[in-house]
């Protein structure tokens, strides 16, 4: 009888493993590729962000329709984020995190981390203001005619008039008052942000009722254009015109806004990079070390011995003839799929493959973007008609076979293209968590990985890779010393071009693009930082064996393109607390 009671476990055993239960371990791991337990807090968060914004940001008359317009934040628009911050603070205090997989666990973290920042962000934009608020005394009074356009109010339009042309005389009284030499730069923009925003808050209160509502519509149009006319010549007042060119040339200036050692460090702490500003200097120096290694031993093959610029000269002179470019990037990026595929690295989808595209890039983007750029398509830099003869030329040679050997694949696949391939795919709720440790990182590993397999054959392909890689430490060395107060911009040009080989005009634009404001200080220091926390990641588990390359490299992208070191924590389990800080030293040679 024992005997069969005991079979008859067994029996029930192998069917729940096989049935339904089985099913649902199965069908969570699946579903954990897309969510988590955080899933629904952190879309409801995005979400209310998205609706506060959306709400209190100026509406702009499109050609068939209006729609919120991004500008510079109101106070009230302000103090409602802030309220949604707090109240989703005091949401994770409640979650149960202790009982979260791992999947949640690193969520919350993320989430946690974002809104914090967002705090910060917007109690620093709030105190800038403040500082600000003697040059905006009029300011209150147009953000109340926009509360009326939000619900539609109806007021008298010589009330509406009046009050228009009150406030245009105060912008006036101003503007004669105005002292420029009293703001530092940051303000200047900071202020020309205010003043645009509150020209675009007015224009949206005008459209709104303008042909529509009969009163306003006699009595309102002449102070209207009075106070825009005044508001964007008060605008214009906060232009840095004053600023010494760094770079004299005919084209654009290079200028820049150092934030100093201080705020470098919290917004690494922010990204979860541990290390000081200092110490990644002291990275990128023991990776140049490398670099010039390499680059003196593909130099000597070449026969120029220790000239390794003759070298790179003979290189440079390696370009294609106009016209032919396209077809070279496709030819490199046939080269590197077909190593990657040889070497059961990456599994990529036949339809990433087919369907990554190319545009040209004009000339007025290669001013600030010299080499070749990517993500769904590759943007391909090369000399235009409209160019200057030198500058035509240096474009061809900083684009030569032997540079883009290495980067083409960064830029399509498994580079950017395949990050947006897949990204879209899984886990897209956290996109708001991305960062270009991750975002450049990726790509960038994909370079350190293929050299180190032996993709570069000959001393020129191997010369054409190393100047990437020394371009990515030269990065981190001339935005972390200009940040720091250290170098002028133009001290970045020549170290490009003294250091790495670069062609002048090409430095220019790189160092131009670096400082121009649209990229986070951090951005061009992620590029190899990220790529080195991927490379040290896969030496902890591909290396020793735990995972194949083809494993790894599926894990790593399905997480998204989140902080390194919590993609870290979701492929080894790592055990994780409420109050996570970033103690990951990935970089061996710096402990």
């Amino acid at each position: 009888m024992q005997n069969k009671l005991n079979l008859f476990a067994l029996l029930l055993l192998v069917c729940l493993l096989s049935g339904p239960f089985a099913w649902a371990q199965t069908s969570n791991e699946s579903l954990y590729e897309q969510t988590s337990e955080m899933g629904t807090l952190i879309v409801g968060y995005q979400k209310d962000v998205d609706a506060i914004n959306d709400f209190y940001f100026p509406y702009s008359a499109g050609v068939t329709y209006s729609y919120p317009l991004a500008t510079f934040k109101s106070p009230a628009q302000r103090k409602r984020l802030q309220d949604i911050n707090h109240d989703y603070l005091n949401k994770l205090k409640a979650a149960q995190f202790e009982n979260f997989s791992i999947y949640g666990k690193v969520d919350y973290i993320l989430l946690k981390k974002q809104i914090e920042s967002s705090v910060w962000l917007l109690s620093r934009e709030e105190t800038d203001y403040n500082a600000l608020s003697k040059y905006f005394t009029f300011a209150d009074a147009i953000y109340a005619l926009e509360n009326l356009r939000r619900r539609g109010t109806y007021q008298d339009g010589a009330l509406l008039a009046a009050g228009i042309e009150k406030i245009a005389k105060q912008v006036d009284s101003l503007s004669l008052n105005f002292k420029k030499g009293a703001l530092k730069p940051d303000q200047l923009k900071m202020a020309k942000a205010i003043s645009l925003s509150l020209k675009h808050r007015l224009k949206g209160f005008y459209q709104f009722y303008m042909d529509y509502e009969p009163g306003f519509t006699w009595w309102v149009p002449k102070p209207y254009e009075k106070l825009d006319l005044a508001l964007a010549n008060y605008a214009k007042l906060f232009d840095d015109v004053d600023a010494i060119p760094a770079v004299k040339s005919s084209k654009p200036e290079i200028k820049g806004n150092p934030i100093g050692r201080e705020e470098l460090i919290r917004q690494l702490n922010a990204e979860l990079i541990p290390y000081t500003p200092e110490e990644l200097i002291k990275l990128a120096e023991k990776e140049f070390k490398f670099c010039d290694e390499e680059l003196l031993k593909a130099s000597a093959a070449m026969g120029y011995g220790n000239d390794w610029k003759k070298a790179q000269e003979k290189i440079k002179n390696s370009y294609v003839p106009l016209g032919r470019q396209p077809e070279l990037i496709v030819k490199l990026q046939d080269d590197a799929l077909n190593f990657i595929k040889a070497n059961n690295l990456i599994n990529i989808p036949a339809l990433a493959e087919e369907t990554w595209g190319m545009v040209m890039m004009s000339a007025e983007r290669q001013l600030v973007n010299p080499f070749f750029t990517g993500g769904r398509e590759i943007s391909i830099s090369y000399p235009t008609n409209t160019m200057e003869e030198d500058d035509k030329l240096m474009s061809m040679r900083g684009n030569n076979p032997y540079f883009s050997r290495g980067t083409v694949q960064h830029e399509l696949l498994p580079g950017h293209h395949y990050q947006y391939f897949m990204n879209s795919r899984y886990k897209s709720y956290r996109d708001p968590f991305q960062t270009p440790f991750s975002i450049e990182g990726w790509p960038l590993y994909w370079e350190l990985l293929l050299y180190d397999k032996g993709f570069a054959k000959t001393p020129e392909e191997k010369m054409g890779m190393l100047f990437w890689r020394m371009h990515r430490c030269a990065r981190i060395l001339f935005s972390l010393n200009f940040h720091l107060g250290r170098w002028t911009p133009q001290q970045c040009v020549d170290f490009l071009v003294d250091r790495v080989g670069h062609e002048r005009v090409n430095a220019e634009g790189e160092v131009r693009r670096s400082f121009k404001g649209d990229y986070s200080p951090l951005y061009q220091v992620a590029y190899l930082t990220g790529g080195l926390q991927l490379f040290a990641l896969k030496k902890e588990l591909v290396d020793s064996g735990k995972m194949s390359f083809k494993d790894f490299h599926d894990a790593v992208i399905k997480q998204n393109l989140i902080p390194v070191e919590m993609i870290r924590a979701t492929l080894t389990n790592q055990p994780l607390t409420r109050d996570f800080k970033t103690s990951w030293y990935f970089y061996d040679q710096l402990k």
